[in-house]
């Protein structure tokens, strides 16, 4: 079995490696892959791999969108660190998924599952079934949310989504920032709060900040093709939107 793995994790990665070749010794990894435009690159160029193992968080941003800029014809087993986003529509619709830190077993119910749909000849109704899936998550859910409630020791507050400056990650908690000077921890993960409000206001521009356009201050052209945003009020922490994603971003701004 020939199998490719998208992962941006270097640790992460050599452990998988190391848990496939135990685990199935005659498994050939003929490709890895640390991004978006990376992994569309090794997709194309190896189209009849047998399965592919893919983080759904990388680097450039969520490996949904490889299924945009390439055909991906060969069954996925997502990875992630989260369990949330649409974990239990993976389940649903027959995808697996593993969650971080990977345990042995589960992967290795995954191959086994893999196998068994691969005998029954099942591998092209579950790519169907991915295929919906991934169709449905781009649909909208509905009207986005013009409040937010958070909680400062015992007291709830209810704050205004037109008075969100941002939202970031932090010491794995996930903050909302408001145009004053107030921050609040949020109980939502960014993918969350990415659906949740309106993308023509609101842009991800990293793993760790999803940021209103009013509070974007500055923008100014970085290393190797990247963008440094300058934010109000400012995060203490440098914000940096990839090359990957600067074009993007630069279409967001000019809407």
């Amino acid at each position: 079995m020939k199998i490719i793995i998208i992962e941006d994790e270097a640790p992460a990665l050599s452990r998988i490696k190391k848990m496939v070749y135990e685990l199935e010794p005659d498994i050939e990894i003929i490709a890895t892959a640390d991004s978006i435009e990376q992994a569309v690159s090794v997709i194309k160029q190896n189209s009849q791999v047998d399965l592919i193992l893919m983080d759904i968080e990388l680097a450039d941003g969520q490996s949904f969108e490889i299924f945009n800029l390439v055909t991906v014809q060969s069954p996925v087993i997502f990875t992630t660190a989260y369990d949330e986003f649409a974990l239990k529509a993976f389940k649903v619709n027959s995808i697996d998924y593993l969650l971080k830190p990977i345990d042995k077993d589960e992967l290795q119910r995954a191959f086994s599952k893999y196998k068994t749909l691969q005998k029954n000849n099942s591998i092209m109704d579950v790519n169907q079934q991915m295929q919906e899936l991934l169709f449905n998550l781009k649909q909208p859910s509905g009207a986005y949310k013009n409040r937010f409630l958070v909680k400062q020791g015992q007291k709830l507050i209810s704050i205004a989504t037109d008075n969100i400056a941002y939202f970031f990650t932090q010491d794995k908690l996930c903050y909302v920032q408001t145009n004053g000077s107030s921050k609040y921890v949020i109980d939502y993960t960014l993918d969350e709060l990415m659906g949740m409000v309106d993308p023509t206001l609101f842009f991800q521009l990293n793993r760790q900040t999803i940021a209103s356009i009013a509070c974007i201050q500055s923008v100014h052209t970085y290393f190797n093709g990247k963008l440094k945003v300058e934010l109000k009020p400012s995060l203490s922490n440098e914000v940096v939107v990839s090359r990957e994603r600067a074009a993007e971003f630069k279409d967001w701004l000019g809407k």
